[in-house]
């Protein structure tokens, strides 16, 4: 059985105005993850998943390329312990 994980990641680039958050909340639906994606005021998204092992690591892979216009610089992910995760994907 896959075990469940939560990783808190902050991408760095050109990430905001270019869809990301949406784009993320796609990727995160299509593999059944839970958490949310959010602007920062310094430009960077943080986006917070949880599920399946396999399903987040994926996604974390995916920050990494990002939507069409994005121009990812940097992607900073950590496991985190989040009793609290949302239900479903959020934009916030």
């Amino acid at each position: 059985m896959n075990q469940t994980i939560c990783k808190q990641c902050f991408v760095s680039g050109r990430v905001q105005g270019v869809s990301f958050r949406y784009y993320t909340y796609q990727q995160a639906q299509r593999l059944g993850l839970s958490g949310e994606a959010i602007n920062l005021p310094d430009g960077r998204v943080k986006v917070l998943a949880c599920g399946e092992t396999t399903a987040v690591d994926k996604l974390c892979a995916w920050l990494y390329q990002g939507p069409p216009l994005a121009h990812v610089t940097d992607v900073q992910c950590q496991t985190v312990s989040r009793p609290d995760c949302p239900d479903g994907f959020k934009i916030g």
